[in-house]
């Protein structure tokens, strides 16, 4: 692999961050990037600043002039190629913002990006760059330091990148079934500073048989494509249905330490006649697990959408390929296909939680996923006799009926962050939000609330026993 400390420092002298190219753009040319549309950006990068330079030649993929840019080391490293006075990239470089959005993390080497329009399929060993999954995946992990972590289907070495910076001195280890998927993602570590870095060839967990993690995250190849349909490795893994996200779940427990994680976006199917939830949670074996579906498209959407990405639309191949994928949905009675994530952590009394989550949540998740599952365990152990309760802060109550009424028809606690649920909830429950600070000891709480509204203590008590478990999973008290 080239040096490529020269051209980490080029980029970094150069301003070339996430913050740089933001600042460079401003808001309209930004935006219009971001929906794939490069006139506005190129329009704004005309000045020839350093940034303005290493951004039309590695994020807009045009040619700049030899002379605008230090391109000997570009060339060295194999980034670049100069000829008639221009540089062309030949690779992709992206600056990559922490998660936190607090500063540089590093930057992702890929293949250049293939536009619609562009009249290219990608090559069957096309390594993708940074995009919507993988930035959804990089909120999602946890904050937690680890002391050694195994980023599985590495692709261009993102998440690896952004989880060396959580975890300053952590042991590294990629791997991939892809050799230029690990040739890139090396770039990529280099870029980036990550030292040290095991990068590893093969299948699911296959290259690190026998050994445990504090940490697994995995953008895998979820793609649900008719078996043996690996055209792009990036995202189709060869296997029938979700097999590759069923087997990765299963397998988890026994290459995690005592309570690792393992993190991955996934897709599955949804089959007449059986519940997601179900074909879902059966592949949990050995975790906790919280397992959040963010989005259902139909047979016929989903293989458009996957065409569509891989720019195959329009090609000859493309009803052929589209009646394929449907003839495989229907062989399998597929109604639907769920898409979203999974989180798992090792624990000897596995706590489970499968829901759906279409809305906007607080971001990055990764900040208190470990407390949701927290608040799975300690759901399941509550009795009201255990001591003292904490309402989150942060919940806001909203009383709903006839204008002028004495009591509400209904009360709604919502949660103004994190995963931010709505509950219908009764007068005890509004009421232990409204004093529970986790000073005090329940009981007497709950006798207080009795003697105010007039209840039996002991329907209070078993009423509380009955709501306050759900209302602990679901984030309203702690």
């Amino acid at each position: 692999m080239p040096d490529l400390r020269r051209v980490r420092e080029l980029l970094l002298g150069a301003g070339y961050t996430v913050a740089g190219v933001r600042e460079s753009l401003g808001p309209v040319a930004g935006g219009a990037l971001a929906r794939d549309e490069i006139v506005p950006a190129l329009r704004a990068t005309a000045g020839g600043s350093p940034v303005e330079v290493l951004t039309r030649l590695f994020w807009l993929q045009v040619p700049v002039p030899e002379d605008a840019i230090a391109a000997d080391g570009l060339v060295a490293a194999g980034l670049a190629e100069v000829s008639g006075g221009q540089a062309r990239a030949l690779l992709r470089v992206e600056p990559l913002e922490a998660v936190d959005g607090d500063g540089h993390a590093g930057y992702a080497v890929s293949d250049l990006k293939v536009r619609p329009g562009d009249g290219r399929v990608p090559a069957h060993d096309h390594v993708v760059g940074t995009g919507g999954a993988s930035g959804n995946l990089a909120r999602l992990v946890v904050h937690r330091p680890v002391e050694n972590l195994l980023d599985l289907g590495t692709g261009c070495g993102v998440q690896a990148v952004h989880a060396a910076g959580r975890s300053p001195g952590a042991r590294i280890t990629a791997t991939d079934v892809n050799p230029r998927a690990l040739e890139l993602a090396g770039m990529s570590f280099a870029l980036s500073g990550v030292d040290g870095a095991e990068l590893l060839r093969g299948s699911l967990l296959e290259p690190v048989e026998g050994r445990r993690f504090d940490l697994i995250v995995s953008n895998p190849p979820f793609v649900v494509a008719p078996p043996g349909d690996r055209r792009f490795t990036y995202r189709e893994s060869g296997m029938a249905g979700d097999d590759f996200c069923r087997r990765l779940v299963e397998s988890a427990s026994r290459y995690l330490n005592d309570g690792g994680y393992c993190q991955l976006l996934a897709n599955w199917l949804h089959v007449e006649g059986v519940p997601w939830e179900e074909r879902v949670g059966a592949w949990v074996d050995g975790c906790d697990a919280w397992i959040v579906q963010r989005d259902v498209q139909d047979p016929a959407e989903y293989a458009e959408l996957w065409l569509r990405d891989s720019c195959e639309a329009g090609t000859p191949e493309y009803r052929a390929r589209y009646g394929a994928w449907l003839d495989e949905f229907e062989r399998r009675d597929v109604t639907g296909i769920g898409f979203g994530w999974i989180t798992l952590r090792r624990s000897e009394r596995p706590s489970v939680r499968i829901e759906e989550l279409r809305h906007a949540v607080e971001q990055p998740v990764g900040a208190y996923a470990h407390e949701v599952l927290d608040g799975l365990a300690k759901a399941e152990e509550f009795s009201t006799a255990c001591g003292q309760l904490l309402a989150v802060p942060g919940l806001v109550q909203e009383q709903i009926g006839p204008p002028g009424a004495e009591d509400p028809e209904r009360i709604v606690l919502r949660q103004a962050h994190r995963l931010r649920r709505a509950a219908g909830v009764g007068t005890v429950e509004a009421a232990l939000a409204g004093v529970c600070d986790g000073t005090l000891p329940l009981d007497p709480l709950l006798d207080a609330i009795a003697q105010l509204t007039d209840m039996d203590p002991g329907e209070v008590r078993a009423h509380a026993g009955a709501v306050l478990p759900e209302l602990i999973a679901d984030g309203f008290f702690a």
